[in-house]
């Protein structure tokens, strides 16, 4: 059993915002792998699927926290504890402003990086969790991150994020079968990032281009 959780706000106020890019990969691997009906339960919406690897098909519970971004790892360590899951088997899937819009990044443990979902989960299973860090960009000034990440994306922002939520999921038998490294590279070459810098990706963003 592997548990993919995807980061996000619930209702719809939050759907399109930039700090739901986890929601909206949870979404898309659903999808693409033809998982199971939604339903309630660990503090969540879950679904659960199978996901075909070279080594055979893999079984995932997938998560979209329903408790807000902030408290995100309750939800996730009562799945964990319920499957008897090491934090190893755990993948998380959030937005990353340190990370120019459509990088995307995999780690494993490390610190939070001010973002409060991977806070939350932290605390709650210690930090030797898996995280696919999906980049939103900065938008170069610290006092305009929180409604940076809280505001939705743009309509130009479709032309990197879709290709990277489809790549996510095209990719994820690499991640399940336990290469990091793989996955991130299928990733990227699947969906390659826009070209620019990381302060043109900040003044995009301070204008409110995504």
């Amino acid at each position: 059993m592997i548990i993919i959780a995807g980061l996000g706000n619930p209702g719809p106020r939050y759907q399109g915002n930039r700090h739901n890019i986890g929601f909206m990969a949870a979404d898309e691997i659903a999808r693409r792998w033809s998982f199971g009906p939604e339903r309630a339960k660990f503090q969540s919406v879950i679904r659960e699927g199978e996901v075909a690897t070279a080594a055979g098909p893999v079984r995932v519970l997938l998560m979209k926290p329903q408790t807000f971004m902030n408290e995100s790892g309750r939800a996730v360590a009562e799945a964990a504890r319920f499957y008897k899951v090491q934090p190893g088997a755990v993948i998380v899937f959030h937005d990353e402003i340190d990370l120019a819009p459509g990088r995307f990044r995999m780690k494993t443990g490390g610190g939070a990086a001010g973002q409060n979902g991977v806070r939350s989960l932290i605390s709650q299973l210690g930090p030797d969790f898996r995280r696919g860090r999906m980049g939103v960009g900065h938008p170069g000034d610290p006092t305009l991150v929180h409604g940076h990440v809280l505001s939705d994306f743009h309509k130009a922002d479709r032309t990197w994020l879709e290709p990277m939520l489809d790549a996510v999921a095209d990719a994820l038998p690499f991640a399940l079968a336990g290469d990091d490294d793989r996955y991130q590279a299928e990733v990227m070459r699947l969906a390659p990032a826009p070209k620019f810098s990381p302060r043109q990706a900040a003044e995009k963003a301070a204008r409110g281009e995504g």
